[in-house]
């Protein structure tokens, strides 16, 4: 073990707490896109750029909890990294990306999108609270404070 279990899962809360933030930006700039606030080709090149880094920090996070031997949280995290490599490896040629400027207001792809986000952040949600009950009871298990009882003898 390279780090300690609060620090693990501390940075997994903060990990999972900026997916989390960047899925509600996902949620607004498509809901701007739905009303007609951005064009289709400003919301998918900002949407686009933010696919890798999603990606990176989720699979990051997984091979952390790997090396610590999380393996129950691990193993949670595998349909969710293995969802998102497949929804990088399934954009056709040609497209721009994840978000295609001339492909998202056809066939319902605005909803797709908006539905994959929302699961997005109930999975993200759910295990934020998962990583802070994680690093409380890794919190309470060591003790922080170490206290000699030797200097207060009589």
């Amino acid at each position: 073990m390279i780090f300690s279990d609060p620090f693990v899962f501390s940075f997994a809360l903060i990990d999972s707490g900026a997916v989390l933030f960047l899925l509600i930006y996902f949620v607004i700039t498509l809901s701007d896109l739905e009303c007609d606030y951005l064009n289709a080709q400003q919301c998918c090149s900002k949407l686009n750029v933010w696919i890798m880094p999603k990606l990176i920090a989720h699979v990051f996070l997984q091979s952390l909890l790997l090396l610590h031997g999380h393996w129950l949280l691990m193993l949670a995290n595998i349909p969710m990294t293995a969802w998102l490599a497949y929804e990088i490896l399934k954009v056709p040629k040609g497209n721009l990306g994840v978000y295609d400027p001339t492909e998202i207001h056809n066939r319902g792809q605005l909803k797709k999108h908006m539905r994959d986000c929302m699961i997005y952040v109930g999975y993200y949600m759910l295990f934020f609270f998962i990583y802070l009950y994680c690093m409380i009871v890794s919190l309470l298990k060591d003790n922080p404070i170490k206290q000699k009882d030797d200097e207060y003898e009589i």
